[in-house]
């Protein structure tokens, strides 16, 4: 088993998704009810990843995974004029991708992931700008199971996307350390966290981190606001907050965060990555909670 989490550990880590996830499934919700507003967002999110191993020694192995993501949006605030708060009500994340990964050396193993994904409000039959493409590699160091003083991972990578306005690959950078018996820390993009477990058996932990979250989706029916077209909507939010987990086994555990963002931009755009009206920008509170089974 530990095997074949070393390996979704490859898969699960992604850029676009603003989360440096080492899960094979997760269930979770996450709420922002936004401060000075009567704004709020909500989103119900489940993922599953399968490995499919090509020789008995594990060092070929298929990854196929699947991932859903339901985001509510809830304006109460005042809009300008062609502003169509039903068209951005319920927002779809419907992604598959399959990826391989073989053994390069004693120590080192690679791996490459290919995607599509759905992104919109679908209001209508499926369009060209609903659909969002990607591509990654990724080379991975584990040593959190090796008999070495202070146990510790590498994950270095690459990932893009063919997100509207962005045409470049963005880095995946990774690296977890225990530094105490109940210690550990990561530090990466898009996470950094500090994690103590409160008790021997690792059954209880608290952390501190700050991270990205992120959502976007194509609007069907584009909007004309004051002139200029609006054709996606989309949210960037950087956190910083604590966090409780609570391990029922070593890779099942609830947790809970609260946290606080840093900055926060939820905006209507184009296709250019042009902003064309802004809906919240102050900071705000941000929770999220669910189970997971994770390397």
């Amino acid at each position: 088993m530990n095997k074949f989490l070393l390996l979704l550990c490859l898969f699960g880590i992604s850029y676009t998704n603003h989360a440096q996830t080492t899960d094979i499934a997760r269930v979770e919700y996450m709420y922002i009810p936004f401060r000075q507003s009567d704004n709020n967002v909500g989103r119900f999110r489940a993922l599953l990843q399968v490995p499919i191993p090509l020789d008995k020694d594990l060092n070929k192995i298929i990854v196929a995974g699947f991932e859903y993501r339901n985001t509510s949006i809830d304006i109460n605030d005042p809009v300008p004029a062609g502003f169509n708060l039903q068209e951005v009500g319920t927002l779809h994340r419907i992604e598959g991708y399959l990826g391989y990964t073989w053994k390069l050396n004693e120590n080192w193993r690679v791996g490459v992931k290919a995607g599509t994904r759905i992104n919109s409000n679908l209001e209508g039959s499926l369009v060209a700008d609903d659909w969002i493409y990607s591509a990654s590699v990724y080379a991975i160091n584990d040593r959190k199971d090796a008999e070495v003083g202070k146990p510790y991972r590498w994950i270095f990578g690459l990932d893009y996307s063919s997100t509207p306005g962005r045409n470049f690959p963005l880095p995946i950078v990774n690296y977890y350390r225990e530094f105490h018996p109940n210690w550990t820390y990561t530090l990466g993009v898009p996470k950094t966290n500090i994690r103590h477990y409160i008790n021997d058996s690792h059954k209880d932990a608290f952390q501190a981190y700050l991270t990205l979250d992120n959502f976007f989706a194509n609007i069907q029916n584009n909007m004309v606001i004051n002139g200029r077209t609006a054709e996606n909507i989309s949210m960037t939010v950087v956190l910083g907050g604590l966090g409780y987990e609570h391990y029922f086994t070593k890779h099942l555990l609830y947790y809970a965060y609260g946290s606080y963002s840093i900055t926060n931009d939820f905006r209507l755009r184009d296709n250019t990555r042009e902003d064309i009206y802004t809906i919240n920008s102050a900071n705000t509170f941000y929770f999220r909670s669910g189970v997971k089974f994770k390397f």
